[in-house]
């Protein structure tokens, strides 16, 4: 198990951390039962967190609060919507009494669906900012008391949408815009608590939901080719980043959003595809 992180094969000898990089350590992961979410909480888990995943449904946790156990740290599953800011505090509060206290918390609920800017709803303009905006907010807030106590640290899940501009994902792209904003401002207020809050902006994503909406097909593989590593990234590339920024490795590390997507979004400008 030494530096293993979920997605390793046997036989991998890519062993970046050591398994107790995160022992003691106690994190809360929204969105934590799928996708990125669901890999950077295993990844936690795989380097000693206790971890807590949360998403709105209860199906979603599950399956993967038992692959938490399966790696020998408590973990705990609760159901909250990000949006509503009560059942928030009452999540976080069940969480720090469940793990004895918060030191991790990753941002990563989100929403997302594919609609072009003059056939967007304010309804559906607002769903995506309320989840990944507000409830962003939302779980900060609600933790502070806790980060105090421990000197933790946040790391919010954006996006690079918003870089360049991206078709049928403005309501996306601006509510990580702010999220960024959001990254910026804490880490400026909150420093001073010795809280260091970060983000990390995936690019196109391997067996995410994201990829298979906006990437389906010739898209994909244009992706790829575009790319100057020439491949997409994989939830363990965002995993592995997560550890990072979370460790004491990053501890003069405060007020970014690193990019981890092989530098895809300096090419997208391309018109050929090529160099």
């Amino acid at each position: 198990m030494a530096g293993y992180y979920p997605g390793m094969q046997d036989g991998d000898n890519r062993r970046p951390f050591t398994p107790g990089l995160l022992r003691g350590r106690a994190a809360l992961v929204t969105g934590g039962g799928t996708g990125i979410g669901r890999g950077i909480a295993l990844a936690l888990a795989a380097h000693g967190a206790a971890v807590a995943i949360t998403s709105r449904s209860a199906d979603h946790l599950e399956p993967t609060r038992r692959e938490l156990d399966l790696l020998g740290v408590r973990a705990l599953a609760f159901a909250a919507d990000v949006r509503d800011a009560a059942a928030v505090e009452a999540m976080v509060a069940s969480v720090a009494e469940g793990l004895g206290g918060i030191d991790i918390v990753i941002n990563g609920a989100a929403g997302n669906f594919v609609c072009r800017a003059e056939d967007l709803s304010p309804n559906g303009f607002g769903a995506v900012v309320d989840i990944d905006l507000k409830g962003t907010f939302h779980v900060c807030r609600a933790a502070l008391p806790h980060l105090k106590r421990s000197r933790g640290v946040i790391l919010n899940l954006s996006a690079t949408l918003h870089y360049l501009g991206t078709a049928a994902q403005l309501h996306v792209s601006a509510a990580k815009a702010g999220v960024d904003a959001l990254t910026r401002t804490l880490a400026v207020e909150w420093g001073p608590y010795g809280i260091r809050v970060n983000g990390i902006a995936p690019g196109p994503t391997e067996d995410t939901e994201g990829v298979r909406r906006l990437l389906a097909g010739e898209k994909r593989e244009r992706a790829r080719r575009l790319n100057p590593l020439r491949r997409l990234g994989t939830v363990e590339d965002v995993a592995a980043a997560a550890l990072f920024l979370c460790s004491e490795a990053a501890a003069f590390i405060n007020g970014v959003t690193l990019v981890v997507d092989g530098g895809q979004w300096l090419a997208s400008h391309r018109v050929s595809g090529e160099p």
